[in-house]
């Protein structure tokens, strides 16, 4: 069974850092995108950084602050959040474009809550 394990939430006050880490596990014959995704209370989810074979791409609002990186064996992503703001609170979402034996497709972790203070 494959899943996504996040990691790395809390409770930080503005201008502080944090690291998001989630982890890929399961059959999985190859790992392709992987991103970062949050949810603001009320809201859509939205973008907020992928990394693949192209490169990374962030969204405006987290350029120069946030980081996405990928680990050998390629199956962990980190978000390393620097210079923290309250209206980067929310549910962080792991996914990841995975290749199984069966097909390929995009899997969804379960959140971990990000909490800036002001």
């Amino acid at each position: 069974q494959v899943q996504l394990v996040e990691s790395g939430g809390g409770l930080m006050q503005a201008g502080g850092s944090l690291r998001l880490s989630c982890v890929a596990s399961g059959s999985i014959s190859r790992i392709n995108v992987m991103g970062w995704y949050r949810q603001a209370p009320g809201k859509q989810r939205e973008l907020v950084a992928t990394i693949g074979s192209g490169g990374s791409e962030y969204a405006d609002s987290v350029k120069g602050r946030f980081t996405i990186s990928r680990t050998r064996p390629w199956n962990t992503v980190y978000l390393q959040m620097n210079s923290l703001k309250p209206e980067d609170t929310g549910v962080y979402y792991c996914n990841a474009v995975l290749s199984t034996a069966l097909n390929d497709r995009l899997y969804w972790g379960r959140g971990t809550q990000v909490t800036v203070s002001s």
